[in-house]
């Protein structure tokens, strides 16, 4: 499209020039919009990802600051992490210094339930996500997405490499962004703490590789 633009510097007015041009010449590649209705169901998506975040980083934060003082809560889900930490013996102190991200877990716990119900209840009206789901270690949150992020296959003259290009821009739309948070999380993390301390190391490490970062404790 910028092939006509001269090289001069960059201006809205030249811009827009160059637009116009386009239009007239006809050199615009279509552009898919995505539907209302895939709109939507990315939006939720992209709420759950942002209440699953925040729950990955206070119990990060949690197990942090009882590390520091010898203390561990074992493994687990992050759902059942309240009931754990309930075994972990803490002087008034301690549980005082966790007990305002404590009480913040049991709310993100049930809307992250809810958002799941939700991608679950989507199943039962879109075939295609239903297939998608019967895919060993494909849940429906994950079947749900990948629906959404197509959208319409229709627009796909060739399936197979198309697809993957469209999925692999996700991806990397996703890993790029982990590793921007990750990046802010390192440089906002206090400067001296433990090496044994769970936080946004194992981000940037996962991220720094190019995979995506689980958000399960």
């Amino acid at each position: 499209m910028y092939a006509t633009r001269s090289r001069r510097v960059k201006t809205d007015r030249r811009d827009a020039r160059t637009l116009a041009d386009a239009c007239r010449l006809g050199v615009y590649r279509a552009a898919h919009r995505t539907s209302a209705t895939q709109r939507g169901v990315r939006a939720e998506l992209a709420v759950r990802e942002a209440l699953v975040r925040t729950r990955t980083r206070y119990l990060s934060v949690i197990r942090a600051v009882l590390r520091r003082e010898g203390l561990r809560v074992p493994s687990g889900s992050a759902a059942a992490f309240v009931r754990r930490l309930a075994h972990v013996e803490l002087t008034p102190a301690q549980a005082a210094v966790v007990a305002p991200l404590v009480r913040l877990l049991a709310p993100l716990n049930a809307a992250i339930a809810a958002a799941d119900a939700g991608a679950a209840r989507r199943l039962t009206t879109d075939p295609v996500a239903r297939r998608l789901a019967t895919t060993p270690g494909v849940g429906p949150v994950t079947a749900v997405a990948f629906v959404a992020t197509l959208d319409d296959v229709t627009r796909f003259a060739r399936a197979g490499h198309q697809v993957a290009r469209e999925t692999d821009r996700s991806l990397s739309n996703h890993a790029a962004r982990a590793q921007r948070r990750a990046g802010a999380q390192a440089a906002a993390w206090p400067a001296g703490r433990p090496d044994d301390t769970a936080g946004p190391s194992r981000v940037s490490t996962s991220a720094a590789l190019g995979r995506r970062v689980r958000p399960v404790l």
